[in-house]
């Protein structure tokens, strides 16, 4: 009888190791992938001082857009967590449109090669942010169920492990507006 409890204390044990590493696994993946969503928005927010420099140039009387951009992109890098993320990246791609709206307006501005080249960088930026809070997301979800399932909560009730948010845009748009200049 003492060796059939014993055997039965390993196997929980052992079950519960099993469980805790899966979810430390799942914890370190969901970690990743929000480092990847900041990396492709430190890139886009590293692109944005440029393209306002080159907007002035051709617009500068077209100040209050160009500050509304800047102030979006100073609320954007300080945001903490993916909540206030999501919140201050749809403002910044909100003044983004705006400022792409204004150069509708200036022909040299719409055929100068920086200016297009930054709009392409930004783009294809968009296009990452957009695959990484995919990915994101995806683990997010897979951790918030596990540690909601049996027996994982269990495990997780030890460790004391929280649901994690989502990174999710507000109006669900997940790109700056796209303007073409043809």
């Amino acid at each position: 009888m003492a060796l059939v409890i014993i055997v039965i204390v390993i196997l929980l044990v052992g079950l519960g190791v099993v469980l805790y590493n899966r979810l430390i696994r799942l914890r370190n993946k969901v970690e990743e992938a929000w480092a990847q969503i900041d990396v492709q928005l430190q890139r886009r927010h590293d692109l944005i001082p440029n393209l306002v420099s080159t907007v002035k140039g051709y617009a500068s009387h077209e100040k209050g857009t160009l500050e509304e951009v800047t102030a979006a992109r100073a609320a954007a890098v300080s945001a903490q967590g993916p909540a206030a993320a999501g919140q201050t990246e749809s403002m910044l791609s909100s003044a983004l449109g705006r400022l792409f709206a204004v150069a509708e307006n200036y022909p040299d501005l719409k055929a100068d090669q920086n200016f297009r080249q930054l709009q392409e960088e930004l783009s294809e930026t968009e296009d990452k942010v957009a695959f990484a809070r995919q990915y994101y997301n995806d683990n997010v979800r897979e951790w918030n169920t596990r540690i909601a399932s049996v027996p994982d909560n269990l495990v997780a009730g030890l460790m004391r492990a929280e649901k994690a948010e989502y990174f999710e845009l507000e109006g669900g748009a997940g790109a700056a507006p796209q303007v073409s200049f043809e």
